[in-house]
């Protein structure tokens, strides 16, 4: 016996809707919790209220301008009438051998930064040059200063 056209088609699909239904499909959206542990390993930090996309410049920079010597202030405004260097001049204070001293970068490639005493005397170049060393007159520099300061960072 043979069935008319139009009763095959929606009792095809009546048979395949079923069929599919007994496989026990089910659908999750990608809002549902996983069912243990985290997905993918990793954390979805919480929002938060600030806008963390662009940020906002500090107006006060964080430099320690405290007691500062004047032969340092004499060479901070040096600098300032130099042209801007890339990357920036930083000037650090640290501890070093027992006195307070500050280290100098230097704009770019091969050349010596500058470690001055507290009076403003060059002590040596700890590092930079040709082969990134320094003069070889304080090598011992890098491990033992202690309590680094950021001094001046030209802000330009």
């Amino acid at each position: 016996m043979r069935l008319p056209l139009f009763f095959a088609a929606p009792l095809v699909g009546l048979l395949l809707n079923a069929t599919a239904c007994q496989r026990g499909v089910t659908v999750n959206t990608p809002t549902d919790p996983p069912q243990t542990g985290m997905a993918g390993g990793v954390s979805t930090p919480a929002p938060t209220s600030t806008n963390t996309i662009e940020p906002t410049p500090n107006s006060a920079p964080a430099f320690d301008s405290a007691k500062r010597p004047a032969w340092l202030e004499t060479k901070i405004r040096q600098h300032y009438k130099a042209e801007k260097a890339n990357p920036p001049i930083h000037i650090y204070s640290y501890q070093y051998n027992g006195a307070t001293v500050y280290y100098e970068t230097t704009p770019c490639c091969d050349q010596f930064t500058n470690l001055y005493n507290a009076e403003g005397k060059l002590i040596c170049h700890p590092d930079g040059g040709l082969t990134g060393r320094g003069d070889g007159k304080c090598p011992e520099f890098a491990d033992n200063r202690t309590e680094e300061k950021l001094v001046w960072q030209d802000p330009r």
